[in-house]
């Protein structure tokens, strides 16, 4: 099956496969990383208020001449801010420069004080709640809303109140981190996976495995090229891959269409050797359902 270039949201929106990621990019590189991609083609631009950059990006979107409505873009709310949703809203809105949001994302169900502490007082699917309230008050400043780092538990929890459906789940996922439950309970739900860190981020072993290696080799791309395309391989999923260099960049580009069994090889990397980038617990959160730390 050939590799997907856009996912279907609950909406009817539709979303792109292939988008850039900005966690992480240092300070005064991410304008330029976002310019560069909009200029080559990319159709999608994820950030977050945590990521501190909004404001850059949103100068890479201005200097890019690429029009706004031609391209989807995502941020999220921050983890502070669970108590001040559409204050939160507006101010992602003035950084980024633009009239509305493509996917506004519940970064983490973590809500935490300013100072980086658990927030216990406040319940998240409260914060859910409003959310609702904006995007239903506010159609014209927020497309679809959705959350990020949710476990089955958890998803399971918000849909017994939720009245409307997340769009999107974005979650870790590379062949060290399957999330395979995650998968199919949104799937179930018609909520569409956005997989971050999809290359296991940097200095991640994927890049030397044999198995990467190899089926890079055959289709003469790089080890990325392929822990990207898996993804876009895999129904019901996009990916956002992360570089601040113009080469890398515009390599990050080509899809490969994967045969079955190079997926299931890809696959089988997670029982040999799994590990998270982004555990859940940095939150204080504890676990967040997810069951490999409730084992």
């Amino acid at each position: 099956m050939p590799a997907s270039t856009v996912t279907i949201l609950n909406t009817g929106a539709e979303m792109p496969t292939l988008g850039l990621g900005t966690w992480k990019s240092a300070p005064g590189a991410v304008e330029h990383a976002v310019e560069h991609a909009l200029k080559v083609g990319y159709k999608h631009i994820d950030t977050a208020t945590a990521y501190e950059n909004e404001n850059e990006v949103g100068l890479g979107i201005q200097e890019s001449g690429v029009p706004r409505e031609s391209f989807f873009l995502t941020t999220k709310l921050n983890n502070p801010d669970h108590l001040k949703v559409e204050e939160a809203l507006e101010y992602s809105l003035k950084q980024l420069g633009t009239t509305y949001l493509d996917l506004w994302l519940m970064h983490w169900p973590a809500p935490m004080t300013k100072d980086g502490k658990a927030d216990k007082s406040i319940n998240w699917i409260d914060t859910w709640k409003e959310m609702e309230k904006v995007y239903k008050a506010h159609p014209e400043k927020v497309r679809a809303i959705g959350v990020s780092n949710i476990s089955v538990k958890f998803l399971d929890e918000l849909l017994k109140e939720a009245t409307v459906i997340p769009a999107v789940n974005q979650i870790e996922r590379h062949p060290s981190c399957l999330q395979d439950d995650v998968l199919e309970a949104s799937a179930k739900h018609g909520i569409v996976v956005t997989a971050y860190s999809p290359l296991g981020s940097d200095n991640s072993p994927l890049h030397d495995n044999e198995i990467v290696a190899r089926i890079a080799k055959k289709y003469n791309v790089t080890p990325a090229n392929i822990l990207i395309s898996f993804q876009a391989n895999t129904p019901n999923v996009n990916v956002l891959a992360k570089s601040v260099t113009k080469s890398r960049i515009e390599a990050n580009k080509t899809i490969v269409d994967l045969t079955t069994e190079e997926i299931d090889e890809l696959r089988a990397i997670d029982k040999a050797h799994h590990f998270r980038v982004c555990a859940p617990q940095w939150t204080g959160w504890g676990s967040l359902g997810f069951s490999e730390y409730d084992a």
